[in-house]
């Protein structure tokens, strides 16, 4: 077998369509797009074309998407944007337990800044827990920030019923959800589920590195975290790399179009095998409101790093849990949240399927799995 990515959490294989698109621009439309001469003129385009594009992707106008180098910048300036350009009425900011390490730590810093944080906790199958939410949730309030999807487990977040909530307790805030895992792949209805701001990134969906944007509703305030020249509306100073604009329009056009239940199957597929193949799993993936290309699963009685490299040694390479966190020591917040033990946790392995992916890949994994798991269980009772 060739080499088998099963990490597609943590980035995609980008489209040859994108790659070909990215290098044809930065061959023959390498002009500043901020430049007046009609070479820039011609970048401009490409830029306010593919933000049409993203735009019509969520369902929203398009003078609302602002540009920025990924998902991690557009969730510090949702946050850290918002808060700062509305300190008054922004006292308390509510977020969770299980939120990836572009909202966890910029909520972190506000708290040392002196704003109250609460971080929500999940049900066992890390899922927003919505009585504790609501509890959690003041006059005060002034921003809530959840995920769509978990990008560790895969489990979908309760979206749709947030601001709901939050109306009766504190109607004057907004509600920010970091789409970065749940963008092309679950769905999302912005405008009547209440969000006001939102983070998507392009290589979570065969797109190039680098690149994301921010959905900013109309009306909803937030500073720059970045300084410049004022491009974005002065939201987001910096020239733009006009060819990763067009590759990201690209890819959302892309996968759009590309349906998900052949991910879902393949998923489904290795779930089952595992089950049935290989004895002491614990599986931390929600077996219903999941998105369609995360697995998470326990391997009790091993480490995961070993079983990690058991695994690269035959050509597949798999995840520990987040790639933005993984040369960090501490175990992952969100299977903690879940109420998993140290040794569930020390054991678990991501499993993450995109387009490129295949039963057959699927089958050969399981193959190796049975077999390493096995030999490795062995070694470890000894």
């Amino acid at each position: 077998m060739e080499e088998i990515y099963f990490d597609n959490a943590a980035t995609t294989k980008p489209y040859d369509e994108v790659g070909d698109r990215v290098l044809q621009l930065m061959r023959e439309c390498y002009a500043n797009p901020s430049s007046l001469h009609s070479f820039g003129m011609k970048a401009e385009k490409w830029v306010r074309t593919s933000r049409n594009t993203i735009a019509k992707s969520l369902g929203v106008p398009a003078k609302d998407i602002y540009f920025t180098s990924g998902g991690t910048e557009s969730d510090n300036i949702a946050i850290l944007g918002y808060v700062h350009a509305n300190r008054k009425k922004c006292r308390r900011v509510v977020t969770s337990k299980i939120e990836h390490a572009a909202v966890y730590e910029p909520c972190r810093l506000l708290q040392q800044e002196g704003v109250e944080v609460c971080f929500v906790g999940v049900s066992s199958n890390g899922v927003l827990d919505l009585e504790e939410f609501e509890n959690s949730l003041t006059p005060e309030t002034g921003l809530v920030s959840v995920m769509s999807v978990n990008n560790e487990t895969g489990a979908v977040q309760p979206v749709s019923e947030l601001k709901t909530i939050m109306k009766r307790i504190c109607p004057d805030a907004v509600l920010h959800v970091d789409h970065v895992q749940g963008y092309t792949k679950v769905p999302m209805e912005i405008d009547r589920w209440g969000v006001d701001l939102l983070s998507v990134s392009a290589h979570k969906i065969h797109g190039p590195k680098g690149i994301g944007a921010l959905y900013v509703r109309d009306r909803v305030k937030a500073d720059p975290v970045v300084w410049g020249g004022g491009q974005e509306s002065g939201l987001r100073s910096g020239t733009h790399s006009v060819y990763d604009i067009a590759g990201f329009a690209l890819a959302a056009q892309m996968t759009q179009q590309r349906n998900t239940s052949g991910v879902t199957g393949l998923m489904r597929k290795a779930l089952g095998l595992m089950e049935e193949r290989i004895p002491n799993v614990r599986i931390n993936t929600p077996r219903n409101g999941a998105a369609p290309h995360i697995l998470n699963v326990s391997f009790l009685g091993l480490r995961a790093e070993v079983l990690l490299h058991a695994l690269e040694a035959h050509g597949i390479y798999v995840s520990t849990g987040s790639a933005c966190s993984s040369n960090r020591p501490e175990r992952s917040r969100t299977l903690l949240a879940m109420g998993l033990t140290r040794e569930e946790v020390d054991s678990a392995i991501r499993f993450s399927f995109g387009q490129f992916n295949s039963e057959k890949e699927i089958e050969y994994m399981i193959k190796v799995l049975e077999n390493e798991v096995e030999t490795l269980r062995k070694y470890s009772r000894r």
